[in-house]
C-alpha cells in the first residue's frame, strides 16, 4: 500500500521525540506509519485550520505531536512534523498551538526564498 504522505521532521519534533520514554516514541512513529496507511482521527486529528497533531497515549500518559500540510507540490505533499508536548489536561494549550503555528510560518518563508 501507498503512503498518503511523506513525513519530516523539523528540529524541534526530532528533539521531543528524543526526549519521551522509548515505548512512547515507538508508540508515536508506530501512529505515524499508520496514519501514512489509513485516514484515523484518533490518532491524526486536525487542530485548526493549519495544525494537525499526531496522538498516541502510553501508560496513561498523552503525547501530542504537531503538523502541518506542505501543499506546494501536489504530487508529494508532506507532513511536517514541529513540537510536541506531553499533553497534562483535556484541551490543548493554545500557546503550543501558537508555537506550531510559528514554526509552520518560518518554514514556509525560507521554503519561498529558496
Amino acid at each position: 500500500m501507498k503512503d498518503r504522505f511523506e513525513v519530516i521532521f523539523l528540529p524541534e519534533a526530532v528533539k521531543f521525540m528524543n526526549e519521551i520514554d522509548r515505548k512512547a516514541r515507538e508508540k508515536m512513529y508506530f501512529n505515524i506509519r499508520k496514519s501514512q496507511q489509513i485516514n484515523d482521527g484518533q490518532i491524526f486529528k486536525k487542530l485548526n485550520e493549519n495544525i494537525w497533531e499526531f496522538r498516541c497515549t502510553n501508560q496513561n500518559i498523552c503525547f501530542r505531536l504537531f503538523a502541518f500540510w506542505d501543499k506546494k507540490d501536489i504530487k508529494n505533499i508532506l507532513i511536517i512534523a514541529t513540537n510536541g508536548l506531553i499533553k497534562k489536561s483535556q484541551k490543548t494549550p493554545a500557546h503550543e498551538i501558537d508555537k506550531a503555528q510559528q514554526i509552520r510560518k518560518k518554514y514556509l518563508q525560507q521554503a519561498n526564498e529558496k
